[in-house]
Parts: C-alpha cells; sequence; structure tokens
C-alpha cells in the first residue's frame, strides 16, 4: 500500500463492504504508510495515529464548526446545511455543543454539563430498574435480539427519563434519533435528507412544548434543570437549549446502544474474557473501557486548523479540515500492546473513543454507567447467554462513521 494512494474517506465507512468486514486491515496498513493525508474527496486531512490524534484532539485551539473551513469541502458543506444564522451577525453556526466554537461554546455547555452530571450522578437506580425491566421482558422467551429487545430500548428509556419524556412516547423518539442523526451523514440521500427534516421539526416542537411546559409546571426533570438554570441567568437562548438536549438525546441513545451490543458480542465471542467478567464483576468498569478502545461506537472527529500548522510532519494551512480516525487510534501499536487482542485485562488506556479536550463526549459519564450495569446484569440473570449464530458474523448498520451491529440473536 505504500506506493498506491491512500482511500478516501467514503472507504472508510460501512458503505464499504471490505471495511465493514474488517475495518483493521485497512486501518494497520494506512497506520504504517498514511499517518496523515490528504483526502480532496472530503476536502480534508486524515489522520490516523494515536499520537497524532490525541494530539489535536487536546489542543484547545482548535476549532470545531465545519463553517470554519476555508474553502468548504464537501464534508462540510453537507454539515453547514443545518446551521442556522446567528440574529446578531448573520452568520451560520451551530446551536449545538458539539459543533460549537467560542465564545459559545464556553457559554453553552458549563450549564448543560452541570444539569446533565448532576442527574447523571444519581441515575444509578434509575438504570438498574429499567435494566430489569427488559430483561423481565425477555426471559421468559428463551432467546431475543440483544439490539433491538435490549441494548436500544435502554438508553432510549434512561435518557427518556432523565429527560422527563413521556413514556408512551419513546418509541417516537427513538425513530426521531434515527432521522436527526442524519445530520452527520454527508452521503445522505434524498430519502434521507426528508427524514432528517421530518424528524428534526416533530423532536424540535416537542422540545419547544416541553420547555414552555417546564416554565408553567416544573417538575423533577433535566429539561425542569436547564429551564431554571437560564432563568437564574445562564445565557442560554431557547434554539441553543433545543439543539442540546436534542444532542442529549441522539447522544444517549444511539451509541450508547452501539457500545452495549459492540461490548456483548466481544465478550461472546472471547469467553475466556467473559469469564474473568463473570468471576468478578467488580472489574466491570475495566472491562468497558476495553471495549471502548476495541470496538468503540464511533469512528472519526473533526476538527479545524485555526493557524498554518504541522501535523506529523504535513504542512495544512489555516481553516482546513483535519479528521481523526478514533478506531485506528485505539489499535496503535505504539500505544496499546496487541492491540488485536481484546483483553479485559488490559491496564486501561487513555483511547480516544470518547474524543478528547474542550469537545470530548459529554454523556460519556452516563454511557459508562449504562454499559457498566447493562453488562453486569445481563450476565448476571443470564449466565449460559450465547449467540443464536456462532458461526455468522452479524450484520453491521451502514450509517457511515459509526460503528454498530443491525440486529443480534442470542438464546438465554
Amino acid at each position: 500500500m505504500a506506493d498506491d494512494p491512500p482511500p478516501p474517506i467514503l472507504q472508510l465507512t460501512p458503505l464499504n463492504p471490505a471495511f465493514r468486514d474488517d475495518p483493521h486491515a485497512l486501518y494497520r496498513q494506512l497506520r504504517e504508510h498514511h499517518s496523515v493525508y490528504r483526502d480532496d474527496m472530503a476536502g480534508s486531512h486524515i489522520v490516523t495515529r494515536y499520537k497524532l490524534a490525541r494530539e489535536l484532539l487536546n489542543d484547545r485551539t482548535m476549532l470545531r464548526g465545519p463553517d470554519k473551513v476555508e474553502p468548504p469541502g464537501p464534508f462540510n458543506l453537507r454539515l453547514m446545511e443545518s446551521f442556522e444564522a446567528d440574529p446578531e451577525t448573520g452568520e451560520k453556526r451551530s446551536n449545538s455543543i458539539l459543533l460549537m466554537d467560542e465564545p459559545h461554546h464556553s457559554r453553552v455547555r458549563p450549564p448543560i454539563a452541570k444539569a446533565l452530571y448532576a442527574r447523571a450522578a444519581k441515575c444509578k437506580p434509575l438504570v438498574d430498574e429499567i435494566i430489569d425491566e427488559k430483561l423481565d421482558a425477555v426471559e421468559p422467551r428463551g432467546g431475543f435480539d440483544l439490539l433491538n429487545d435490549f441494548s436500544i430500548p435502554l438508553p432510549i428509556d434512561v435518557i427518556g427519563a432523565i429527560l422527563g419524556v413521556d413514556i408512551e412516547r419513546r418509541a417516537e423518539f427513538r425513530d426521531w434519533s434515527e432521522g436527526v442523526i442524519q445530520v452527520l451523514n454527508p452521503f445522505r440521500t434524498p430519502e434521507q435528507v426528508a427524514y432528517l427534516e421530518r424528524s428534526g421539526e416533530a423532536i424540535s416542537t416537542y422540545f419547544e412544548e416541553q420547555i414552555a411546559d417546564r416554565r408553567a409546571n416544573p417538575k423533577d426533570d433535566l429539561i425542569s434543570d436547564v429551564v431554571t438554570l437560564q432563568a437564574e441567568g445562564a445565557e442560554l437562548t431557547d434554539r441553543e437549549i433545543i439543539s442540546n438536549l436534542i444532542g442529549l438525546l441522539v447522544g444517549g441513545n444511539l451509541t450508547t446502544s452501539d457500545l452495549i451490543g459492540n461490548g456483548v458480542y466481544a465478550l461472546l465471542t472471547h469467553p475466556e474474557q467473559l469469564a474473568k467478567l463473570k468471576a468478578d464483576p467488580s472489574i466491570v468498569a475495566q472491562v468497558v473501557e476495553e471495549i471502548l478502545r476495541f470496538d468503540g461506537p464511533v469512528d472519526i472527529t473533526a476538527r479545524v486548523t485555526p493557524r498554518d500548522m504541522e501535523i506529523g510532519g504535513c504542512p495544512v494551512k489555516a481553516r482546513q479540515s483535519v479528521i481523526s480516525l478514533l478506531r485506528s487510534a485505539n489499535h496503535d501499536p505504539d500505544i496499546f500492546e496487541n492491540p488485536d487482542d481484546f483483553d479485559v485485562s488490559r491496564k486501561p488506556g487513555p483511547h480516544v473513543a470518547f474524543g478528547g479536550g474542550s469537545h470530548i463526549c459529554i454523556g460519556a459519564p452516563l454511557a459508562r454507567i449504562e454499559a457498566q450495569a447493562a453488562l453486569v446484569k445481563l450476565f448476571q440473570r443470564f449466565p449460559n447467554l450465547r449467540l443464536a449464530r456462532p458461526d455468522e458474523k452479524p450484520e453491521k448498520r451502514t450509517l457511515p462513521f459509526f460503528n454498530g451491529i443491525q440486529r443480534l440473536d442470542v438464546l438465554i
């Protein structure tokens, strides 16, 4: 591969069957021959090795908004379609902290994080209760689809309860989440665009109504917490609250579902590692960190250079997009010994599954709580849990830049 041109980013998505089947074969070649390269199709530089990715993620001078890229590449143009115009400047910017830069990011993220982390710190009993409900429902059946019967509904019910979403509407929220996440898919089809627009309008309207209701009738939930912080002086617009509640819903749903699904599959296909967890459930935090490193739910994250700089010996001009391949970085042999081995006894390393720096995943603490509780309770309730079709690889979802299983049938 040294003499071959490196692949465009499209080939590093589940849309490419070869990548979907064995992403790490391609990642290994890229790390060896192309630690940094330019992808003209994406209009971005691609970083494949851990040290460079970590440096970029921890550099708080790096920009996040795709509107900062000059000239904007195809990826950035697709992302910018969802941006709204700032009423003061007329410039398009995101109201979500996911793609927000200063000075807005340090104004919006702290109150949202304060409210979320306070709820997450006391949510363990709620998480345990919801897990037990899901396991009670599948126990009489003798077998079930781990994704659709457990790891998908669990996070949506947890974040829904924390937010204060009506329980009878949580199926709608799952559907809306699947639609809204298409905003991060630069290859979306006309049908997916329509799904995105329909879902975005529905979920925005819902949260607008809930914010108005909480102002009149506060409840014991996250929406009320954020509305109260706003009333007490937090500089948040209603549009910023809505955008970030949507972000919490989507982030607290799809990626946590994939974390649990990927983790159960890794454990079931590595019985010697599962035996360690069964023998000592107290190691579950370490197990979850190894799952995040070994088969994390997110493939990439991007930054924008604030100035002319050099990345891994490659000169990069100011205002250029730089994409870090997170799963490649987490399998870098310079950092992780035998990186392609799944080893829950591995000393927890500084993986980048949640990104890093000021834009590190805001939902990481909640995702860890859910995944840890789910794994312990699942294998305690069903100690003989096994794959229904152990000789078949499960089908992967094809959403670009996300790593998850479509369906995983298991037997009790």
